[in-house]
């Protein structure tokens, strides 16, 4: 069955697939439109399930809202504001750190090993031997879990900590975060976060206006605005009426919907209506407002951030999950080897052992149970196949690395003092092999700054670097605006011919251009230090106030009915008749003022897309501002056009009567209102164009470019509109001219024709409208996918899915429950069909989409793709995505901290990644596939050795060497080569790794590290122990030293082997190494001399006096090494293991050379340098142009013409009758 969607998604909405909020969450009140401030009272009782009553904690120790936990005990389902990260405290760290060290089957299995050596029959081999590489190992790892978990104790403390105030005992306290409660009052104060999600009570403002800014939910720097309750505006201003509120507050149970709210406040016997509008959520910062008050409604993890965030997952890396695997390779291979070898005792008791009565030891154990006695021997014995200190070198070398990341000077950001930063020591490998990157992209992408760059007046373009002839210049000089007392400082223009032609005054376009910019908007103004500052409901809007400010039309003030210019030095005022407000639909915003002279005009400004629609059909200059925002499109600009129309009076008196009536419609009041605007703004005059930049971050592009040639996909996940979004994607050169460009609808019919091409093979389709052809844009690379947050739940069947899970209730007969059951496999088909063709593209940008879905969208490619992903964003809107991930990276932009503090590594800017990743991840990478593949190599070479010598020694479990050298090897005498090899090893310097992106793609096709190396390493290392074996025990067979004495005794052997093995290992880390300093040979032959002065010691006849039982091997080290013979036998056993080895690279690096060896080889030939791409005139573009982004919801408008946001005497509660300035929402 092949989904249809029934109707088109809407591109503007924000759609919802939060899981734990299926459904639209119920209001239970209609309100009545006639009162202010949406506010209603019902009589109607809802039943809601949560219940806060303000300066009442006993309610809340009722026992209705209490639940059980073990033992019968019971907590209050209402969370405290106290937010706990940190996973240990000082009485269960130990405890719980062992436990979660010992679910690891290597440290189990090692404590399982202990055990058995210290029973004596079974064991051949001292138990420190075993001891002492586990406790380093628990050691090492509870000091960096230590480390990990005081840093998260710190971060909790400093936010817990924070303070605000709280009424207690009457009257208002200063009282830590963690210690507010469900219920609280709380004072606010300007530029203070929000510490939970409370109700607004009142504020400083006029009508209790409160403004936030939500950076940290939903990546917004624009100001939005909350307004209390008229009553509540009314009654609770004073500390004693905060005090003696006891109002009870009914709504929805916490969920993460962070635009939506539904409850009801009674209080004094009637009941209020409240809406999301009326909620300050935690992470909110108080802008603009000096205080206000306000009820805790949900705190801690009930908050609507915290249910943002998603669960916290364990990450592990690709090479993690490999490594354990191999473990249980070993293991497998340990069991078989140790069974083998016992059947061999077995075998050779029942032949030998039993019929030499040298050999008999007073215990009359059969062959049978010497054999099950051998396997246990051979257990410990061959124990270092599975290497311990392996788990401890790979924490250290990643604890170290990621030191190496916070201390890269090349990732550090002077502007804000901030260096990247890796939260996490178990991912650095992982960075080298990441194949997409999800990224948001207001504050990751761009700066979130608006700045006015270009204009078009009367068909004529503006914004070139021109001197005040209008003659071009070579050479940029910003224009000097002192003669302005306005201006601001900030801004910056290079076009000195459209400041000559405004000062001149001459051109009347030019005066009405720039007015229309200093009165159409719903910018709020205000006075700081004798300087204006403006707060929009858009960055855009905000830029186009500015550059009118700069440009002599300065916006000073506004009253309800009048807005107040200075026009060149003049200040006018002008009277505002009506307001027409922007809204996702409309596309455009109109304002229609009275100037002095008594004519009526309309000021009109919106997308070219609906203005063009409503033009005059006599507009001369149409075709050259189209031409102009061509221009300013190709430029990746944001475009918006400007308008006028001059309204005869009694053609407004009939449209205002109209206007008043659609104000204070009961029902469907804001599809009236659409309807009057309509009818006036038609035939409008064309003024001209503006072009805003959105400023993108420094290197975005450079960065996108490189990582796309390291076949990284990239992956735009935003929460903004779709032309803003597909805007910065040509910005950012994800996109380009020549890139073919999917958008919803085409997705849609695409993934049907692949559904029905995999349901009928042979041709036949129920689609006759679709071709069987698979048009999966083919015959080229370069195409795009474009999708909307809805068309995204259509595809992905999100709604249908809870539409089913809903029917799934009612009974329904047994067929259509059937049907339903073989609709659910459909779904995974579509999911996976839309993944198939999103990695197909070379970019993808979902726009609109809700923090889950982010995350949703994410997990999908995890899920079908099994790639290693990476999601990078900067505010809480992104937790969830980044958690997801396989690694999150935090931008420590302007959106606060929530996405940094849920995030594995954190840097200051977007251009940072392509170090973080194309250095520092290759090379962690690197280094840890080497680390790994030679470790297994030198324990595979020293522990077969014991194989060999058990054919010698009746499969008895003797060790072949020294218990000091089984316990010291992979300690001391071996690790430290291989250590600093994971740590400094580098094939290309980091210049060349940023100029040479290809070389990252041997991690993302997991070359370096996988079961083939794996086994070519025990194959490596099974040869080398055969080598060390063997020529020592042939040239010792038959031999005399000097002396006279036959230097063949076991312990010279073991001696021999030994040193034999100590050379090739690290002769072999030798020839492995890329990267020499000082530090990587002092480490080979410092490891070298250090075996030799350790064994002459433990060899002496001083310690053997002190502990005789701990040293059997007096005088072997000097007696043994004093001979030539084995030294020559040394010398043939290295020179056979190493030789073969430097021929096949040798080979290797002739014949058939790797990327980074034909990097160096050739790196003195230039490589391909980014450079930006032509942003050369195209025409036939519209498409691409950016609608200009007014906000996501409505702006201030409703405030303004209400007169809600204006200082004046508060009038007592009287709905009265609506006027044209009094007009509800």
């Amino acid at each position: 069955m092949i989904p249809e969607p029934c109707s088109h998604p809407n591109d503007e909405l924000m759609p919802y697939s939060d899981d734990d909020t299926e459904e639209e969450p119920d209001t239970g009140v209609t309100p009545d439109p006639t009162r202010s401030n949406g506010e209603s009272r019902d009589t109607v009782r809802r039943d809601y399930s949560w219940q806060v009553k303000a300066n009442d904690q006993y309610f809340h120790q009722q026992p209705q809202f209490k639940s059980p936990m073990l033992l019968g005990f019971k907590r209050s389902k209402y969370k405290g504001n106290a937010i706990r990260t940190y996973k240990y405290n000082p009485i269960t760290f130990l405890p719980l750190n062992l436990l979660e060290q010992f679910k690891r089957a290597a440290n189990f299995y090692f404590l399982v090993l202990l055990i058995l050596q210290s029973i004596p029959q079974i064991s051949t081999l001292s138990w420190y031997t075993t001891l002492v590489p586990l406790l380093l190992v628990l050691g090492v790892t509870a000091v960096k879990d230590l480390v990990d978990d005081i840093a998260r104790h710190r971060m909790d403390n400093e936010v817990n900590n924070r303070r605000c105030e709280v009424i207690r005992e009457g009257r208002f306290k200063s009282t830590k975060w963690k210690d507010i409660r469900v219920g609280d009052i709380l004072r606010l104060r300007k530029n203070t976060f929000v510490p939970a999600d409370v109700l607004l009570l009142s504020s400083s403002e006029p009508n209790s206006l409160c403004y936030v800014e939500t950076a940290e939910l939903d990546g917004e720097t624009n100001l939005k605005f909350k307004m209390a309750l008229e009553v509540t505006h009314r009654y609770l201003q004073e500390e004693g009426a905060m005090a003696n509120f006891d109002g009870l507050v009914e709504c929805e149970e916490p969920n993460n919907r962070l635009d939506k709210f539904a409850g009801t406040l009674l209080w004094r016997n009637s009941r209020y209506s409240l809406d999301a509008q009326k909620i300050l959520l935690r992470g909110c910062r108080i802008r603009n407002t000096e205080f206000c008050h306000g009820l805790v409604i949900f705190a801690g993890a009930d908050t609507k951030i915290m249910r943002n965030s998603g669960k916290s997952r364990f990450k592990r890396t690709k090479i993690d999950s490999l490594m354990n695997y191999m473990v249980y390779t070993i293991f497998l291979l340990l069991i078989l080897l140790s069974a083998g070898l016992a059947i061999g005792h077995t075998y050779w008791e029942q032949q030998v052992g039993n019929w030499s009565w040298y050999l008999y030891d007073g215990q009359g154990f059969s062959p049978a149970y010497r054999g099950f006695l051998s396997f246990w021997g051979y257990i410990i014995i061959l124990n270092t196949m599975v290497p311990i200190s392996l788990y401890v070198s790979v924490e250290v070398i990643r604890f170290v690395q990621s030191y190496f990341i916070n201390w890269d000077l090349q990732m550090y950001y002077p502007e804000k003092d901030t260096a990247a930063k890796a939260r996490t020591t178990t991912l650095n490998e992982q960075l080298g092999q990441i194949h997409y990157i999800f990224c948001d992209k207001t504050g990751t992408l761009t700066q979130n700054i608006m700045t006015f760059k270009k204009c078009c007046i009367n068909g004529h373009r503006y914004g070139d670097s021109r001197d005040g002839a209008g003659q071009l210049q070579s050479h940029p000089q910003e224009v000097d605006f002192s003669w302005n007392l306005y201006a601001d400082g900030k801004f910056s223009f290079y076009d000195h011919y459209l400041i000559e032609q405004i000062r001149g005054g001459k051109d009347p376009e030019i005066h009405k251009f720039f007015l229309l910019l200093a009165t159409c908007h719903t910018v709020m103004v205000d006075t700081s230090d004798g300087q204006l500052q403006y707060q929009a409901a858009s960055p855009d809007e905000g830029a186009l106030v500015t550059a009118a400010r700069n440009f002599g039309y300065v916006f000073l003030s506004r009253t309800q009915h009048s807005i107040t210019l200075s026009e060149m030095g003049t200040e006018r005022t002008y009277d505002v008749l009506a307001l027409l407000d922007f809204n996702s639909e409309r596309k455009r915003m109109s304002v229609i003022v009275r100037e002095s002279g008594g004519n009526i005009r309309l000021y009109c400004k919106g997308a070219d897309t609906v203005i063009y629609e409503r033009l005059h059909p006599s507009n001369p200059k149409r075709e050259a501002t189209q031409e102009a925002l061509d221009v300013f499109a190709s430029e990746t600009l944001r475009t918006l056009c400007l308008c006028y129309r001059d309204i005869d009076p009694q053609e407004f008196e009939a449209w205002n009567g109209r206007f008043l009536e659609a104000s204070v419609a009961s029902t469907r009041r804001d599809e009236a209102l659409d309807q009057v605007y309509e009818e006036i703004e038609q035939n409008l005059i064309l003024l001209g164009a503006t072009a805003i930049e959105d400023k993108l971050q420094d290197g975005v592009a450079e960065t996108i470019a490189r990582l796309s040639k390291a076949d990284i996909k990239i992956w735009v996940l935003t929460g903004d509109k779709k032309e803003t979004a597909e805007n910065i994607g040509f910005s950012c050169e994800l996109l380009t001219h020549e890139t073919i460009i999917c958008y919803g609808e085409d997705t849609s019919a695409l993934l049907q024709t692949r559904l029905a091409n995999q349901q009928n093979p042979t041709g036949t389709s129920s689609h006759p409208s679709l071709g069987m052809k698979d048009p999966s844009i083919q015959g080229t690379r370069d195409r795009a996918l474009i999708i909307t947050g809805s068309w995204l739940n259509e595809i992905l069947l999100e709604k249908k899915k809870r539409k089913k899970r809903k029917r799934l209730k009612l009974k329904v007969p047994r067929v259509e429950e059937e049907k339903s059951q073989r609709a659910e496999p459909s779904k995974e088909q579509q999911q996976q069909s839309f993944v198939e063709l999103a990695c197909e593209c070379r970019a993808v940008i979902c726009c609109r989409v809700t923090p889950k879905q982010k995350a949703m969208v994410v997990e999908l490619v995890k899920k079908y793709k099994r790639a290693v992903t990476l999601a990078i964003g900067d505010g809480a809107n992104d937790v969830n995505m980044i958690k997801t991930a396989h690694i999150g990276v935090g931008i420590s932009g302007q959106e606060g901290m929530q996405a940094v503090m849920a995030s594995d590594y954190s840097l200051a800017q977007f251009r940072y990644l392509q170090r973080l990743l194309l250095v520092h991840g290759r090379w962690s990478y690197l280094r840890m596939c080497k680390f790994l593949s030679y470790f297994f190599y030198k324990n595979f070479a020293f522990t077969l050795v014991h194989v060999w010598f058990s054919f010698f020694n009746g499969f008895s479990a003797q060790t072949a060497y020294e218990d000091w050298f089984i316990t010291l090897y992979n300690v001391l005498y071996s690790s430290l080569p291989v250590l600093l090899v994971g740590l400094l090893e580098q094939d290309v310097s980091d210049k060349l790794s940023l100029r040479y992106p290809r070389l990252y793609v041997v991690g993302q096709r997991d070359l370096l590290f996988n079961y083939k190396t794996f086994f070519l390493s025990l194959l490596h290392g099974a040869l080398t122990s055969l080598v060390i074996f063997f020529i020592p025990y042939g040239a010792y067979l038959k031999s005399m030293g000097q002396d006279g004495e036959a230097p063949s005794d076991y312990q010279s052997f073991a001696i021999t082997a030994a040193s034999a093995l100590i050379f090739v290992v690290n002769f072999q880390m030798g020839l492995d190494t890329s990267y020499w300093t000082f530090v990587n040979a002092f480490s080979v032959f410092g490891s070298i001399a250090l075996y030799f002065g350790i064994t002459f010691d433990f060899h002496s006849a001083g310690i053997h006096v002190l502990f005789p039982s701990g040293f059997q091997f007096t005088g072997t080290a000097p007696n043994a090494l004093r001979q030539p013979y084995l030294w020559l036998t040394m010398v043939l056993a290295i020179t056979i293991c190493l030789v073969p080895i430097v021929a096949q690279r040798f080979l290797a690096m002739t014949l058939w050379p790797s990327e980074s060896n034909r990097v160096l080889q050739h790196h003195g030939v230039d490589a391909h340098q980014w450079r930006p791409h032509p942003t050369a005139f195209h025409r036939g573009i519209p498409s691409r142009r950016s609608a200009y982004a007014f906000s996501h919801q409505r702006g201030y408008g409703d405030l303004i013409s209400s007169g809600r946001s204006l200082r004046r005497k508060r009038a007592p509660l009287d709905p009265g009758i609506p006027t044209l300035g009094m007009l509800d929402p």
